[in-house]
């Protein structure tokens, strides 16, 4: 059974013996230009602010085409949107409508005004933020846990519990195929030119499908234990993959070969997001950190701190701004309750 990557815990860390991906890991002989000059920029950008998105934590983040709107997706069974301001998030909505967790949500890939929300409940929604209503509610199988939304806009792409992806036309918000795996599937995702379609299992496999014809095309043993995330690059040159062994592998997207991985953190990879030009890798798990690397070196060029495990991470799509939630408890008054905060990172040291 499929579980989502927030519910990830210790017990899925898997240490890398020898012969694992830990050997490819290379070390480059000093920090590059671009390394340099973003670390000079987060220098005077290491501010980190917490936004209140909801009631209980937060398990998904991500940025609208244009930059201007970040969602947040919650336990607490809502959305909530915030409008990015100078250096600060402005709550403009929160959306009702879930009878159960928010587990994930993604924008519309060009439609800056329309995202998709997959719940626990057996359904998706899809709202539009101009209206601030739920255009459209979509039935399906099983308990939702993973969503994507295709680069051409056309199709919605929703994973449950049960290991069944259900492909759901964006335009009549009817189901057009519907496939059932007889693995763990964790995350899943379209390439950048659409006619491919990835899943990460629990087997540590990459699986890869033809897109529309969902026909096998390749299996790639990417990890020695379960492989929970994956990201493609803005620029289409790789795609990265997040694994309970702790490692962060990333692919060549033509070759389908590992051409290198990142291995600062000690937990099951959780969450990974790329930077907008496709230079920076964040990615991050139960360690109180957010690793920032380069993804042309692998070389460490920030790390963001944090005082619990990190659900989600997005880079905006413009911005070297990094969006986050973690596990926080609000420890004023009572240590058990959730927090339910978003975070920004890059802001300016004196805003």
């Amino acid at each position: 059974m499929a579980v989502p990557a927030a519910a990830m815990g210790p017990s899925a860390l898997g240490q890398s013996g020898p012969g694992s991906m830990a050997q490819w890991c290379s070390v480059s002989s000093g920090p590059s230009r671009y390394v340099l000059g973003m670390q000079e920029l987060f220098r005077g950008h290491s501010k980190t602010r917490e936004f209140l998105a909801h009631s209980a934590k937060v398990h998904s983040v991500a940025w609208s085409c244009d930059g201007r709107r970040l969602a947040s997706g919650s336990f607490d069974k809502t959305a909530s949107v915030f409008l990015l301001e100078k250096d600060r998030l402005v709550k403009e909505n929160n959306y009702r409508g879930h009878g159960d967790s928010v587990d994930q949500l993604c924008w519309h890939p060009s439609n800056p005004d329309l995202f998709v929300t997959a719940s626990g409940d057996k359904t998706i929604r899809i709202w539009d933020v101009r209206t601030t209503k739920c255009i459209a509610t979509v039935n399906t199988k099983g308990e939702n846990i993973n969503i994507c939304w295709s680069p051409d806009g056309q199709t919605i792409a929703v994973g449950n519990k049960d290991d069944v992806v259900t492909f759901i036309d964006a335009k009549t918000h009817r189901s057009k195929a519907e496939e059932q795996f007889k693995f763990e599937v964790n995350e899943i995702s379209w390439n950048n030119d659409n006619n491919m379609f990835f899943l990460t299992n629990g087997n540590g496999c990459i699986n890869i499908l033809s897109y529309p014809e969902l026909k096998p095309v390749q299996s790639i043993n990417a990890h020695p234990s379960n492989c929970i995330c994956i990201k493609f690059d803005p620029m289409g040159k790789y795609f990265a993959t997040g694994s309970a062994d702790a490692l962060v592998s990333l692919w060549d997207v033509d070759e389908l070969v590992c051409v290198r991985c990142f291995s600062r953190l000690d937990w099951p990879v959780r969450t990974l997001s790329f930077s907008h030009d496709g230079k920076m890798l964040a990615s991050a798990s139960e360690d109180h950190f957010i690793d920032i690397a380069e993804v042309e070196t692998g070389d460490k060029l920030w790390e963001v701190q944090c005082e619990s495990p990190t659900f989600t991470v997005a880079w905006h799509p413009k911005r070297p701004l990094l969006a986050f939630a973690c596990d926080d408890k609000d420890g004023k008054y009572d240590s058990s309750r959730e927090a339910g905060t978003v975070k920004l990172f890059g802001l300016p040291n004196d805003s």
